[in-house]
């Protein structure tokens, strides 16, 4: 069983149901062992993914799966959103959640560091651009990004005030 070419597989698959739907496709990944393997899909949409918009898709996808026997032998279909600290898997992820909280972790050491909290500022030229909370502003290639992610942010949800406050505005 060649995993590449399953998550390849599962991925375009995903991508177009999430489509059909009007969900973006965040991400697909196999886990598990050969005996029991997990298929991983991440989805979102604004305002958020709800569990009947998961249902939907898991047996949207699961079909198709059962269907062509893409999956040699027994699997886990797992369907969620990617979570409020949710992973940053693409270059257009970067350009999206720029301004926002982050955490990058590195291949190589950038500046004597390998991991990074601050505020993602974007991508340009292949190169990210991140205020660290000790470094100040670096340039990360991103070739050297070997994780990197959203950190929740209660300041910055809590902006505007409480609840109460803004049922009253």
């Amino acid at each position: 069983m060649d995993r590449t070419a399953i998550v390849s597989d599962v991925r375009d698959l995903a991508a177009k149901a999430a489509a059909g739907f009007g969900f973006e496709f965040v991400h697909a990944e196999i886990g598990g062992t050969k005996r029991d393997l997990v298929i991983r899909i991440f989805i979102d949409k604004p305002g958020g993914i709800t569990l009947d918009d998961c249902a939907k898709l898991s047996q949207d996808i699961e079909g198709v799966l059962d269907s062509t026997d893409m999956i040699p032998g027994a699997y886990v279909l797992e369907v969620s959103s990617p979570g409020i600290e949710r992973e940053l898997y693409s270059q257009e992820d970067f350009r999206k959640f720029a301004g926002k909280s982050a955490r990058i972790k590195t291949q190589e050491p950038v500046e004597g560091k390998k991991l990074f909290k601050g505020r993602l500022i974007g991508i340009e030229g292949g190169m990210v651009s991140f205020e660290d909370k000790t470094a100040g502003i670096i340039s990360i290639p991103y070739e050297n990004v070997a994780k990197a992610n959203l950190l929740f942010d209660l300041a910055e949800s809590l902006k505007g005030g409480s609840r109460k406050d803004r049922k009253q505005q």
